[in-house]
């Protein structure tokens, strides 16, 4: 994470984003390392790093999955596998690394889906995907949220067929536990390499076979590295340690031929308008204060150079083409200052009126003719509602441009710097809506409506449930419940909260903005566009 120069109202967030970031590259804690090292083990994040090229850039995908969650079960940091995208022997790739110092490496339901969601981004993205196998399988108390449902454990094998008849390279490498139906994943893979010693893959466990059919059996005899390697032949080749095997890995990749790419277009890359240090300067504090998105996108764009689509049309959406670390692109992005039609008709910031949608669904539509890769960029609470917007149509308005977004063939990506409400997550390419990437800055707030408006609601509701049910409270009473839903709500809306579910793939530093997205095109290119744009029924 990038460390902060300069005072800015963004402080206190990159405090907490930096000691949070901090607590998870621990895994399991210090102690637990330790004893990886004793066995003569690298830890995940070790792996990698040795792994990749020296110097190179690594993108982490769901650092802080999970955070929060399964505090009975004593917590699984990272949700106990780390993921990302990053360069070996010079080939992007996705790496997958099992952390063994988290319940050595058990699968919670939140490892399954960030599992799944790593090969989600090589099979989007035609990239090469390394696993690095350190697990103990399911984890049984659990089993009834990871096992048999379509987005579960199971799932990854099927990914693992699907990549290999797409052509996508896989490489494994079993470099601790990998048992029962875990030890299809390294398998199916195209090449599958085994640390000796520590390195072991079974369908089932040394105790398990005494128990199924009274045989008494080592588990290194069972299923280690010799065995594997030189009887069974289910594994390629043995290393001796952890370092032998990821050269071997580095081997591999050094020797892959190139890539079809999307021909997405790059030019030299060009320094923003201004220093990170002043673009977190440019974001108010006030999450209510207005601001213009002109001087947001200004700090991210090379040069600061906007060129704007019917600029003076639909003003709360900025529509533009524009370049990133060099590579073009289209952004879409809600304007948060009031503005003002060429009717002199008033229009609040961060929010979708039908001009701006209007105007958003044909520059989405151009940006798919052109083959320029989309960017959204979400501070935004929602749609126009009252008469008027609804007898002007925001309705079909909103609808053409989802629609237009939702069919979008080039690649998206969503950024989310403040407010991300409702239906205004949908229309700007929230989850739902495969974007090939999506980060949060640590200012921003996700949820189907504002904590404020949220939390009267909810105390209506509940106190009219209250009442019905022959209760009346006092408004001291009343006052502390809506504390309480308050405080619910809020914690909700927290960026982490939403990083934990991979509701986002991440809580960044805003610095790291421009890495994200010119990584995520890279990323991108490596996967021709083979569908063609139809919008199908467009509402007029």
């Amino acid at each position: 994470m990038s460390q902060k120069a300069t005072s800015t109202p963004f402080d206190d967030l990159l405090t907490t984003l930096q000691e949070k970031y901090r607590q998870v590259k621990l895994g399991g804690g210090t102690k637990r390392i330790e004893k990886e090292h004793e066995k003569g083990k690298l830890t995940a994040r070790e792996r990698i790093e040795y792994l990749l090229d020296p110097e190179s850039e690594f993108l982490e995908i769901g650092a802080f999955a999970a955070d929060g969650m399964y505090q009975e079960e004593g917590g699984c940091p990272s949700a106990g596998v780390v993921t990302g995208i990053g360069y070996v022997s010079g080939r992007m790739v996705v790496v997958v690394a099992n952390d063994a110092t988290v319940k050595a490496g058990a699968w919670f339901p939140m490892t399954a889906k960030k599992n799944l969601r790593a090969q989600e981004v090589a099979m989007e993205n035609k990239l090469p995907i390394i696993y690095l196998v350190d697990s103990a399988g399911v984890f049984l108390p659990m089993q009834n949220e990871i096992f048999p449902d379509k987005e579960h454990f199971g799932r990854q094998f099927r990914n693992n067929a699907k990549m290999s008849a797409l052509g996508i390279v896989q490489v494994a490498a079993i470099m601790g536990s990998c048992v029962a139906g875990g030890a299809y994943l390294p398998i199916m893979s195209d090449e599958a390499m085994i640390v000796d010693k520590t390195g072991s893959i079974f369908l089932a466990g040394s105790y398990l076979v005494k128990a199924a059919i009274g045989e008494t059996v080592d588990n290194e005899t069972l299923g280690g590295a010799t065995t594997h390697s030189e009887i069974s032949g289910v594994t390629d080749n043995k290393y001796d340690s952890d370092q032998d095997c990821l050269d071997a890995i580095k081997r591999i990749f050094d020797k892959i031929g190139a890539s079809e790419k999307a021909g997405f277009d790059r030019v030299e890359s060009k320094s923003p308008a201004y220093s990170g240090e002043e673009l977190l300067q440019k974001f108010p504090q006030e999450r209510v204060k207005p601001y213009d998105m002109h001087e947001i996108l200004r700090g991210i764009v090379d040069g600061g150079e906007l060129d704007e689509y019917k600029k003076d049309y639909g003003k709360t959406l900025i529509c533009a083409t524009a370049r990133i670390d060099g590579w073009a692109v289209g952004i879409v992005a809600n304007q948060r200052k009031i503005v003002k039609t060429a009717k002199g008709e008033m229009q609040m910031g961060g929010v979708i009126y039908s001009d701006s949608a209007d105007k958003a669904a044909r520059f989405i539509m151009n940006c798919n003719q052109r083959k320029i890769p989309l960017v959204f960029v979400q501070d935004v609470s929602g749609f126009m509602v009252g008469s008027k917007a609804e007898q002007g149509g925001i309705i079909k308005d909103g609808a053409k441009m989802v629609n237009a977004m939702a069919n979008s063939v080039v690649p998206k990506f969503t950024l989310i710097i403040g407010n991300s409400y409702g239906a205004g997550n949908y229309a700007m390419c929230g989850k739902a809506y495969d974007p090939r990437l999506i980060y949060s800055w640590p200012s921003a707030q996700m949820a189907v409506m504002s904590g404020a408006s949220a939390a009267k609601t909810l105390l209506q509701i509940k106190v009219s449930s209250l009442k019905k049910a022959g209760k009346v409270i006092s408004p001291e009473e009343e006052k502390q419940l809506l504390e309480e839903i308050t405080d619910k709500y809020n914690e909700e809306l927290s960026p982490y909260y939403a990083a934990a579910r991979l509701w986002v793939d991440g809580v960044i530093d805003p610095r790291e903005t421009r890495k994200v997205i010119s990584m995520g095109i890279q990323a991108a290119n490596h996967a021709p566009i083979t569908e063609r744009f139809n919008v199908g029924v467009i509402q007029t």
